[in-house]
């Protein structure tokens, strides 16, 4: 799992680790608030004041990991804005994802890792807010302004195709001899049809890119809690 944003303090950023740690050890059910303060060195009433239950810690968790994956992506577009380009985010962000469980987890259902936890409206709201196919969802109306995506097909149905295509590469595993990575951006072209933008249409996608983002990541962060700014 990668780095999680900022922590209000040395003890919430180590009771975060060590319920990160022990979560993907054993799943949601076999975690309790007393295990996380005993691996963080604080007492259980410690966690308590950060968090009023487990729930609330597994979902500060969750919350973080998408941040944190939205949160590569829109470093990258500042010091590349032609990944922006979708036969490229597309790529990068299912090369990704990966490295961020808890976003798979809320994706994939829940399975051992978050298990009903999944369900929770919060957990799906974030899903929609800053999962793959909400980041590429809110994204695609930029593409096809931008000369990025064809035009001339319904939005609804443009997004509900890209959202499938990005599911099965998300999901389904990839044969022995394929590269994921090399497949889906020409799977993306045929979908959406040739990147036919200016160099000063990139930047200004990747610009209004990063705006929407920002925005989906001040939501989520309002959503459990989180200070809306960095600090």
């Amino acid at each position: 799992m990668s780095d999680l944003p900022e922590t209000p303090s040395p003890k919430a950023a180590r009771i975060l680790a060590a319920a990160g740690e022990l979560l993907l050890a054993r799943g949601v059910r076999g975690v309790t608030i007393a295990e996380v303060a005993q691996r963080a060195h604080v007492g259980k009433g410690t966690a308590y004041l950060y968090w009023k239950t487990k729930e609330d810690l597994v979902l500060d968790l969750v919350c973080r990991d998408f941040l944190a994956l939205s949160g590569e992506v829109t470093a990258r577009l500042a010091t590349d804005p032609g990944l922006v380009r979708p036969s490229r985010l597309c790529a990068h962000i299912v090369a990704a994802a990966p490295a961020h469980p808890f976003v798979n987890a809320v994706k994939a259902g829940g399975g051992e890792l978050l298990g009903p936890l999944a369900a929770d409206p919060r957990a799906a709201e974030l899903l929609d807010l800053l999962g793959p196919d909400g980041v590429m969802r809110r994204v695609l109306p930029i593409w096809r302004a931008h000369d990025l995506a064809r035009d001339d097909w319904p939005l609804p149905d443009q997004a509900f195709a890209l959202q499938a295509l990005l599911t099965g590469f998300l999901l389904c595993p990839a044969p022995n001899d394929l590269d994921p990575t090399a497949v889906l951006p020409a799977a993306v072209t045929a979908l959406l049809g040739p990147e036919r933008a200016t160099e000063e249409q990139v930047r200004s996608a990747a610009d209004a890119g990063t705006r929407v983002i920002a925005g989906e990541q001040a939501a989520a962060r309002a959503l459990v809690g989180l200070p809306a700014t960095t600090g």
